[in-house]
């Protein structure tokens, strides 16, 4: 019997040996021109994503991101999460398409359910965003109307909540943007439009929301660098996105004793059905997003981690910020 224990120590002591060199020894195997086997690949910013000139195209609005050449990245695939929201339940308005389809993908990647609204017209992108959701075995609501009517704001904010079963997060993404050369061809039917969708909808929303929104909670809001940088064709658009970055740094100061964080994020040129659907010019689609340092615009996915950062509770001493991603460009 002790001869068997000694065999079995003297054993144990050659195996651990083995294996102390074993792992010494296969980094060396495992690297590739001294890079370990696991590090991360760089990807060059320039060239990871598709670059102008792009083909002239044209959808009606709203447009959908499904008939898109080429097809934008929301990170239906690409977008790795890691849990960081799990148990958390976020409401997202536009979230069939460009950064609200991001921003939703990449919460249910990161463990949390959500409810995504967009227009009617929308439904084919707004099913393949609950599909990848459901994926991902979160709860994914879909919930269609417009936020340009007081009383559908409400039932959204109401619906989010009583199918989620609470509400902590809160993302107004929505927007609506048509380009004109001048004031003098924007009519006040299509300038009420804009402002109903971009400016009173996530008013109504937030008004909605508020009494549901325990201390923790978090507002997010997509502005935009034509908040600071206004493009001469986007008048009604860029005054939207000023108002949008307003509102973020007065509603932080209101709603920070209350525990509840405000931010917004600012993107650059995004490609997105936007721009397609008639908020941009054929001559700076074709171009879109050359202008930049990165000669590109940029892709859904590449705003969603910072929808993700805002909303996580590690970032709970930003408030009343604004996020920018606008490849090179952009002041906050």
């Amino acid at each position: 019997m002790e001869e068997n224990q000694k065999m079995s120590r003297r054993q144990m002591v050659a195996s651990l040996g083995t294996t102390l060199a074993a792992a010494t020894v296969a980094p060396a195997f495992g690297a590739v021109n001294n890079q370990p086997a696991d590090s991360l690949k760089l990807e060059d910013p320039t060239t990871k994503y598709p670059r102008p000139p792009f083909q002239a195209q044209s959808q009606p609005w709203p447009g959908l991101a499904g008939n898109m050449n080429p097809k934008p990245d929301h990170g239906e695939t690409s977008y790795k999460g890691s849990g960081r929201l799990k148990g958390r339940r976020a409401l997202i308005t536009g979230g069939d398409s460009g950064m609200g389809r991001a921003a939703a993908i990449a919460c249910a990647h990161e463990g949390a359910d959500v409810a995504i609204n967009y227009y009617p017209s929308e439904e084919a992108d707004a099913q393949e965003v609950i599909a990848l959701m459901k994926k991902k075995g979160v709860k994914a609501i879909a919930i269609p109307g417009d936020l340009r009517d007081e009383a559908f704001c409400k039932k959204l904010v109401d619906d989010a909540v009583r199918q989620l079963g609470g509400l902590d997060i809160l993302v107004n993404n929505a927007a609506r943007q048509q380009t004109q050369k001048s004031i003098l061809d924007i009519t006040s039917e299509a300038f009420d439009a804009t402002m109903k969708t971009n400016i009173y909808g996530p008013f109504w929303t937030t008004k909605a929301a508020l009494p549901h929104l325990p201390p923790g909670s978090v507002i997010i809001g997509t502005t935009s660098e034509q908040a600071y940088d206004p493009s001469a064709e986007l008048y009604d658009y860029a005054q939207t996105k000023a108002a949008t970055t307003n509102y973020v740094k007065s509603l932080a100061k209101q709603l920070g004793p209350k525990g509840i964080r405000v931010n917004g994020v600012a993107p650059g040129p995004i490609w997105t059905p936007l721009q397609v659907s008639g908020g941009s010019t054929m001559e700076k689609l074709r171009q879109f997003g050359g202008q930049t340092p990165l000669g590109r615009p940029g892709q859904p996915v590449e705003l969603a981690s910072i929808y993700v950062q805002l909303a996580a509770s590690d970032a709970s001493y930003a408030t009343g910020q604004v996020y920018g991603a606008a490849g090179g460009g952009g002041q906050p």
